[in-house]
């Protein structure tokens, strides 16, 4: 188990980034959240197996279908355990 912050950039609000990511990290049983930040990105920590974070950034570096993802950067943490994947508001 890791947990990684993910930082992503680009045009990742009003495209569905965050729900998306939701049901993607719930499909591999990753816990953590996801949120807006006010520089206009979006963050997101998360927690699971090794593979299925890989799978899940993965998956951030494109984003739904009318985001453009220009940049993600993802920097460890200290393992934090949560109960589910939730979008913060």
């Amino acid at each position: 188990m890791k947990t990684v912050h993910i930082d992503i950039s680009g045009k990742v609000h009003g495209v569905f980034f965050r729900a998306t990511a939701k049901e993607i990290a719930q499909y591999f049983h990753i816990s953590g959240w996801i949120k807006n930040s006010e520089q206009g990105k979006v963050e997101a920590i998360v927690t699971g197996e090794e593979e299925d974070i890989d799978e899940f950034i993965s998956w951030c570096r494109h984003g739904p279908d009318r985001a453009t993802v220009e940049k993600v950067i993802c920097t460890g943490r200290t393992l934090q355990i949560f109960d589910k994947f939730e979008i913060i508001r």
